[in-house]
């Protein structure tokens, strides 16, 4: 382990350690000997052998220089194995897996959110399986009118269902992060509540509601389309949303109800 490099703290680095959770994790990805797997940042490859053990293929995006010739190294021999050097933010990932994919990943704390936002977009994984912060975990969950209740809740909720499947204390990783961790699993809806032409609209909806998550819908709504009062609340009456709510009281359905209304 000497001889690897040291962890980045530009890279938002912090490698799990414990062969136990890791194969917890992969556990949880539930892979076969028929699943293409993708995975970010595998780091110096802990997780990438439970996946191995586990999977039909592996396809690992690494952006740090100096591990990614140490992971090919590794598996030079392993034909299931590819690596991809770059950022993960810059992939194609449906392209790379060529089909169904899962994915799986200790994700940086610091690009949580855009690995999210990025791993939905069509086509998504069957399954997706992350290593995140507890916080970043209970937001993707959280109920409506919940303090952790926000635009991400909303967004990824929309599009799939996600659950937090157990905590990762800070001890567990090299070097310890400075918050807890939490592992979060997250499947694609099997009916689709948006169209596809409806997700964008949406995502863009409900960040600029939750921008203004102090207000009532009433201002918000003029607001993000420039209504006036009277219009906006002709809109949320045929959305069937009270004009004096406010974004973090509404669900999933309320938001597409509005966004629905205003064509």
């Amino acid at each position: 382990m000497s001889a690897l490099p040291r962890p980045k703290k530009r890279l938002g680095q912090h490698f799990l350690t414990d062969p136990r959770l890791l194969g917890r994790i992969a556990d949880a990805l539930a892979c076969t000997r028929e699943d293409t797997v993708i995975e970010i940042g595998p780091g110096r490859g802990a997780l990438t052998e439970h996946l191995l053990q586990r999977a039909g293929r592996v396809i690992a995006i690494e952006l740090d220089r100096e591990l990614a010739p140490i992971l090919r190294e590794r598996w030079k021999d392993e034909p299931r194995f590819t690596l991809i050097e770059g950022d993960v933010l810059e992939q194609d990932l449906g392209a790379l897996a060529g089909g169904p994919y899962l994915l799986a990943g200790n994700v940086p704390y610091n690009i949580t959110t855009p690995i999210l936002f990025h791993a939905m977009q069509r086509p998504r994984p069957t399954r997706a399986v992350y290593l995140v912060q507890k916080e970043v975990a209970d937001r993707v969950v959280a109920a409506p009118d919940s303090d952790d209740y926000g635009a991400l809740s909303v967004n990824v909720q929309a599009l799939a269902q996600a659950e937090r499947l157990f905590l990762v204390g800070a001890k567990s990783f090299n070097p310890p992060p400075k918050v807890e961790s939490a592992v979060l699993r997250i499947v694609p809806r099997a009916e689709a509540l948006l169209a596809p032409e409806e997700e964008e609209p949406f995502r863009l909806l409900v960040q600029g509601a939750f921008g203004l998550r102090r207000k009532q819908m009433r201002r918000v709504v003029r607001t993000l389309f420039d209504l006036d009062a009277a219009a906006a609340d002709a809109l949320l009456s045929a959305a069937g949303v009270d004009p004096a709510a406010r974004p973090e009281t509404l669900g999933v359905l309320e938001f597409l109800r509005v966004l629905r209304a205003r064509r």
